[in-house]
């Protein structure tokens, strides 16, 4: 197999699970260019793959997380014509050739679905369907897989001489019931609060990759005991299926911050879902699909969708849980928290409460209990950062603040200097001190094991 867009090799690692020898390895970032040099020291690898003329010869299956920063809502949204998401047309030029691979494995957001109204998935299936490939896609979540984070991937599989179906479709178990909030900790965006707030039950929401300057945004956990905590790099590793500081190669290299390996870790594919699709492409079961019917025009892109030889796109009846595989809670998931600070903290008390947002019951109180253990009172804190910031004397510092000309309490910290918070949003930028303390009722500290590397297997799959 080759691996294109291979970031830190998620995918190749969960196919490697089940034989498939990677032949080939193409990632431009540099820090993730040193984690695939530590991890698959026997692999060839390139950087651009505008410059790559051809795959290895005997390459069975393509293998491409394309880049999704120009499809995510959380980036750009240019389109799949894009300057980094429009790269996804450099694997259909390397797959050209008349006896190209067997299979090709694509891997996005789910957001492609929606772009441009449906424009970008139009412009893969028919690309696809140009090539002489048939296709089937589906939306799946990680936590079919038994990891407590909620991320949902497109993943989309084409083949010239097989049944995509009979991999994708293989498996479907239904949603599974995640209980009660009151009764497990429950994730959220603290960087959020004015238009969404990402919730959810015994689980992070979906780990994202951070700012473009390497700065993390590490989602927060409130701990069943009311404590307001943010997981560590090695507890998102983790939550991706990676082994603890399986991105610490990244920071050997001259320039590259530590905060960018939240960046390579919120870009990666989940191992353990690409460790599921190994499993089905050596264990294929036949997909009827009686029941699965015709997109029409003009219709909008279903959670799954296949088309054959006809070229006709039909919407498949499966749900985005394949497996229920055993569930790692999230109380005893995770082991390097810290507690959010104060200013993080306060940030988002303040926008979720300007916010018409639809909280749990007894959820901001939480929050602002958490901020008072903190020491962190809104107004007290308010004076203080004013009184600081201006030399007025107190009787004008109260009058600016209560009279609503200055609200330094309600500052986004996205409006803040990036560089002056640290991932966690930990570090007082007027006193460079740590704000953080450990955290408690999350699990428990644990060393990091250190992460073998992956060489290549002696087979490759069927």
């Amino acid at each position: 197999m080759t691996g294109l867009f291979a970031g830190i090799g998620g995918l190749e690692l969960g196919l490697h699970e089940h034989g498939w020898e990677t032949e080939l390895l193409c990632e431009i970032d540099t820090g993730a260019q040193a984690v695939l040099r530590a991890r698959f020291p026997d692999t060839p690898l390139t950087s651009d793959v505008t410059k790559l003329r051809s795959l290895p010869a005997d390459t069975e299956l393509v293998a491409a997380g394309f880049p999704c920063q120009d499809l995510s809502q959380a980036g750009a949204t240019a389109g799949i014509t894009g300057a980094r998401s429009g790269l996804v047309d450099e694997v259909f030029r390397l797959v050209t050739r008349r006896k190209g691979p067997r299979w090709l494995l694509l891997e996005n957001v789910p957001f492609m679905l929606q772009l441009g109204r449906g424009a970008a998935m139009r412009h893969v299936t028919t690309a696809l369907e140009d090539l002489g490939y048939r296709w089937a896609y589906r939306v799946v979540d990680a936590r079919s897989f038994g990891l407590p984070q909620r991320r949902l991937r497109v993943l989309m599989l084409a083949s010239r001489t097989e049944d995509p179906r009979e991999v994708l479709f293989a498996d479907d178990a239904g949603p599974l019931e995640m209980g009660a909030s009151t009764e497990h900790p429950c994730g959220f965006y603290w960087t959020e609060g004015l238009r969404g707030l990402g919730w959810a039950v015994d689980a992070v929401p979906t780990l994202k990759g951070g700012s473009s300057l390497g700065i993390a945004s590490p989602p927060a956990v409130r701990t069943l005991a009311g404590e307001l905590v943010t997981p560590g790099i090695t507890d998102a590793e983790r939550l991706q299926g990676f082994d603890p500081d399986w991105t610490l190669p990244a920071v050997g290299i001259p320039g590259v911050r530590a905060g960018h390996r939240w960046k390579l870790v919120g870009n990666a594919v989940s191992v353990r879902m690409s460790t599921w699709v190994g499993h089905r492409l050596d264990n294929r079961l036949p997909y009827d699909g009686a029941s699965d019917t015709p997109l029409q025009p003009g219709d909008a892109w279903p959670m799954a969708a296949w088309s054959g030889p006809d070229r006709v796109a039909h919407k498949a009846a499966v749900s985005t849980w394949p497996l229920h595989a055993p569930y790692e809670h999230l109380n005893g998931f995770l082991d390097d928290t810290k507690l959010l600070s104060a200013r993080a903290t306060a940030g988002f008390l303040s926008r979720a409460r300007q916010a018409k947002l639809r909280f749990e019951p007894g959820f901001l109180d939480i929050v602002a209990a958490h901020l008072d253990r903190m020491g962190g009172d809104p107004k007290r804190l308010t004076l203080a950062a004013a009184a600081k910031a201006s030399p007025l004397d107190p009787a004008d510092s109260m009058e600016l603040v209560e009279g609503g000309t200055v609200d330094l309490q309600a500052e986004d910290l996205r409006g803040q200097d990036p560089r002056e918070l640290d991932p966690a949003g930990s570090i007082d930028r007027h006193t460079g001190t740590e704000s953080q303390e450990p955290a408690a009722g999350v699990g428990r500290q644990r060393q990091g094991r250190t992460a073998s590397a992956v060489g290549r297997s002696k087979g490759r799959a069927a």
